[in-house]
């Protein structure tokens, strides 16, 4: 797919920050970096294992950590660039049975904002997208019940699908974007208002 688009793929465990520098050096110089790693270890804290608490932290938030530290410097030095981590209505939020993923989602809206006022100097963008619920591998899991209480808190009254949060990073790495930094757009079908 990468090659139609006159890309190329190139890939990389970002949890690991050897890989995640790696990746970014292989990649060039980049004019845009999105950040979309995430997984789930789902579990009610009492019950929640180190590795669980650990894995997570490690794929969903320390990755973000790892690539935008690799591409920071170049962007600067290019005086410009456009970064979008992607977190969830769940890190503004929270959800029970998620303390790991809330944390390492929030920790990717704290991290942005920060990351935002360090590059903004140099015309470097920090955004976040915050999806709701959508249609991926991850939600495809959810008991029945789980989706259609979703759904019921949706105003929408549909799942998102990959489309959705597409378009809104598509967005936020566009020259129409480019008086928007620090800021978490919601593309969630209303559920978090």
């Amino acid at each position: 797919m990468a090659s139609e688009c006159g890309g190329r793929a190139v890939q990389a465990d970002v949890s690991d920050p050897d890989s995640a520098r790696a990746l970014v050096e292989t990649a060039g110089d980049l004019d845009i970096l999105v950040n979309n790693a995430g997984l789930t270890r789902d579990g009610l804290l009492l019950r929640m294992s180190d590795d669980d608490w650990h894995t997570v932290i490690e794929t969903n938030l320390s990755s973000v950590f790892y690539t935008c530290r690799a591409a920071a410097r170049g962007m600067m030095k290019r005086r410009g660039g456009a970064i979008v981590n992607v977190s969830s209505i769940v890190g503004v939020h929270g959800n029970p049975g998620q303390t790991n993923y809330s944390a390492s989602k929030a920790g990717i809206i704290g991290f942005t904002k920060s990351l935002a006022r360090e590059l903004g100097s140099r015309n470097v963008r920090a955004n976040v997208v915050a999806p709701g619920y959508v249609r991926t591998q991850l939600t495809d899991v959810l008991p029945e019940e789980a989706t259609a209480a979703m759904l019921a808190a949706t105003p929408l009254e549909r799942l998102g699908e990959p489309e959705d949060i597409a378009g809104a990073v598509r967005f936020l790495c566009s020259d129409e974007a480019a008086f928007i930094t620090g800021a978490v757009l919601l593309v969630d079908g209303g559920l978090g208002m």
